[in-house]
């Protein structure tokens, strides 16, 4: 406790005073404005008071940078010794031109790379699949084979800097070609650091990108926890993600009570795969989204590391202090972004970049001004950067750790928000868990009717977004977009029919068939499609394979 009670009670007799004279004054002359709340919808009251942290222990609920509980930071000295991970979302076109993009990036002060892939390499299609039609390119870069693999990352030091991926469905066999592709320019995969998102489970509940029913997909995810625990020290295997859960219009507690549920359901196959915690929970890690609310985006990050620490000390009794921390890449809103006024978008980026640091992220992802409109040009990824790099070099904020702590209101929110998603756990769990809440559609609902709440706020006006609903003007739209040139699709095709034809044809077959054999048992599937990758099968021809394994999954509609 940091107040005598004594005290706690002459103040009371203050506060009591102020409200009854001063702010009594002040309010017949002019009211309070309405809506003030969190963007999440939840009340702020007019002011933090020391009774308000009344039962708050330093050492239990806050504790020192990089140890437990972990709320002030995962690092003893943060961002004093080096800044957050610069890592700018890239992707387009076909394999060299994202190559170039992140050439550039890297040129620019990027410290580390993030791939984004296009919608048929997201559901596992080869790009002259029906259903790719009309979509090469164009929400990222498309990935047929190992020889894309190859040309994506032409030149890059991929033992030295740190490459995320941002796929899910086809999370291991994409993973697989990255591999191969590092082995045959030398590096051996114990060298190679990253993050494969591979986080399924948030695909049923909030993007929708899923290929095969949720049990056979979470066993693809374990295999890759497994093979990366014992063969890949230096990978994170997966990025259990609230970003997109968030996205899709659940509030800030939603999205970190969601998060940790799935992570707690990745732990617990793990654990029945016969892993031990200590062997995989330390490479666990995470992604969240930032809002605009400065004070609760910093309270879900504190609350994030505090909950998820105790949970793996206390649940499951980790003993490895790594098992402990919770490990962050977080990104800035794009769904606050707006196609009115798009250089608003700068502002609104800074801010919850802000909001990051601040609430100690260990990597960030800065939206582009353009993101409402198309895919970022060059010069407004660049823009993007050097938010970050203004907000590290200029702005003083990670000169100290964790500069808000001990504000009655931060710790305040950071405790409720705490409680309210453990809260949402224990009903989880008392629904029968993730996967029971995926099939009676808990999650939709839920995150439903806080996008609904949160839109009918804008519709009525009483949440003023600027430019949108509130400061509208009339001008036409000047900011540049990115155009993707369909020449490159046919480039692509040109190469993958190449593959097609020149690969050890008897090779392929033999490792598509092999992969069809270990799907019908409960050996892990890695090493499978690493075979496959290493033989030029397609991604589209790895995934049909795990199709007719696993079969295809309908989500149950929800009322």
């Amino acid at each position: 406790m940091l107040f005598d009670p004594a005290e706690l009670a002459r103040l009371e007799v203050a506060h009591q005073q102020w409200e009854e004279t001063a702010l009594h004054q002040s309010l017949q002359h002019l009211s309070e404005r309405d809506l003030l709340e969190t963007t999440s919808g939840v009340p702020i009251k007019r002011l933090y008071l020391p009774q308000d942290i009344a039962t708050f222990d330093y050492m239990r609920d806050s504790g020192f940078p990089g140890s437990y509980p972990f709320t002030r930071g995962v690092q003893s000295t943060m961002y004093r010794a080096k800044p957050w991970t610069m890592r700018m979302f890239a992707g387009f076109g076909t394999a060299e031109d994202t190559n170039t993009r992140f050439k550039y990036l890297l040129q620019q002060g990027q410290t580390g790379l993030s791939t984004a892939f296009d919608m048929a390499t997201l559901y596992g299609y080869d790009t002259d699949h029906p259903l790719a039609a009309g979509e090469f390119g164009k929400c990222g870069v498309a990935v047929s084979s190992l020889a894309d693999m190859e040309l994506l990352f032409a030149d890059l030091p991929l033992d030295q800097i740190t490459t995320s991926m941002t796929i899910n469905g086809p999370a291991s066999a994409i993973w697989a070609m990255y591999i191969v592709n590092a082995e045959k320019r030398g590096i051996p995969r114990a060298r190679l650091g990253g993050t494969l998102q591979n986080d399924i489970l948030k695909e049923y509940i909030a993007q929708k990108e899923y290929l095969f029913p949720p049990e056979p997909s979470l066993r693809l995810v374990i295999d890759t926890i497994e093979f990366g625990a014992r063969e890949m020290p230096r990978w994170n295997t997966i990025s259990i993600s609230g970003y997109h859960i968030r996205e899709a219009g659940a509030t800030a507690v939603q999205e970190l009570a969601f998060t940790l549920a799935d992570g707690l359901a990745y732990v617990d196959a793990a654990l029945a795969r016969g892993l031990l915690i200590d062997e995989f929970a330390p490479r666990l890690s995470f992604f969240f989204d930032v809002h605009n609310d400065i004070f609760e985006e910093v309270a879900k990050f504190r609350a994030a590391r505090r909950l998820w620490a105790r949970l793996m000390r206390e649940r499951y009794h980790a003993r490895d202090p790594r098992s402990w921390m919770l490990r962050c890449h977080a990104q800035t809103a794009g769904v606050s972004l707006s196609a009115q006024q798009p250089e608003n978008n700068i502002v609104r980026t800074t801010l919850q970049a802000l909001a990051a640091v601040l609430g100690g992220t260990n990597s960030l992802h800065t939206n582009s001004l353009d993101e409402a409109l198309a895919l970022p040009t060059e010069q407004a990824a660049l823009i993007a950067l050097r938010t970050q790099q203004i907000i590290a070099h200029e702005s003083g904020v990670a000169y100290t750790i964790d500069p808000l702590a001990g504000s009655y209101f931060i710790e305040q929110l950071t405790s409720e928000t705490e409680q309210a998603a453990y809260a949402y756990l224990e009903r989880i769990d008392a629904l029968g868990g993730v996967l029971a809440c995926i099939q009676n559609g808990f999650f939709q609902r839920e995150i439903a009717e806080s996008a609904y709440r949160y839109q009918q706020e804008i519709d009525t006006g009483r949440r003023q977004i600027v430019g949108v609903n509130a400061y509208t003007t009339d001008e036409p739209l000047k900011v540049p977009t990115l155009y993707v040139d369909y020449t490159g699709q046919q480039h692509h095709l040109d190469r993958l029919r190449y593959v097609r034809r020149t690969r050890d044809q008897a090779e392929a077959r033999r490792c598509l068939d092999n992969l069809r054999r270990v799907c019908e048992t409960q050996n892990n599937t890695m090493p499978a499609l690493l075979e496959a990758a290493r033989a030029y099968c397609t991604l589209g021809e790895m995934t049909n394979v795990l199709r007719a394994a696993f079969g295809d999954y309908t989500e149950p509609a929800i009322f």
